[in-house]
């Protein structure tokens, strides 16, 4: 995995936060992702990140069950194992219904957490770098990526200016790979020994 090199700046307070990032982007310093403790409504928009897909693969899910239903039903009750049940005709798609309702909703569910924990990398086998653990609990991080071009100086003078209350630069791998957290983790400053 390619490591790369971030400045990090932590905010203690949304109002703070949220100012702070509309700022960045009007600098054009480029934002790999913020990290908020909770939602923070609006925040995707002042990022400039496009509205999620994930619907249109609950769609596709959807879709996919409801086909799987109607397929294998057809199938059985006409080709493979045809019955009279109280004189319906083998082909009686108002009965099929609520089965092929089941199976669109369970499609359509398991696909989309399934999509879901993969674009955020959520899994419990999966190791990923932080950027700050405090961002989980009351500080709002925001990390920005460095190119060659950018001055790691003029960014971090930048994000103090605008209100971070602490400035960074850390090398992180941006990519998830399979694993566990090991023997170091750095826990509000202080090393600690992980559980093994």
């Amino acid at each position: 995995m390619a490591i790369k090199k971030f400045v990090v700046g932590c905010f203690d307070d949304e109002q703070v936060l949220f100012p702070a990032v509309k700022n960045v982007r009007k600098a054009g310093y480029r934002i790999h992702d913020v990290y908020t403790p909770m939602p923070i409504h609006g925040l995707d928009a002042a990022m400039g990140l496009r509205d999620t897909s994930l619907h249109t693969a609950g769609f596709i899910y959807g879709i996919a069950g409801t086909t799987t239903a109607f397929s294998f039903i057809t199938w059985v009750f006409t080709t493979d194992w045809p019955m009279n049940i109280g004189g319906k005709p083998f082909f009686s798609l108002p009965a099929w219904i609520p089965i092929m309702f089941e199976l669109t909703v369970l499609f359509s569910a398991v696909g989309m957490v399934l999509t879901f924990c993969y674009l955020c990398q959520l899994a419990p086998f999966v190791k990923k770098d932080h950027f700050h653990l405090r961002a989980t609990d009351d500080l709002f991080v925001m990390a920005i990526e460095c190119t060659d071009k950018t001055n790691e100086t003029e960014v971090s003078q930048f994000l103090s200016n605008i209100g971070a209350i602490d400035v960074t630069t850390q090398y992180k791998e941006t990519g998830w790979w399979l694993g566990r957290y090991d023997k170091e983790t750095q826990l509000f400053g202080k090393p600690t020994e992980a559980v093994s």
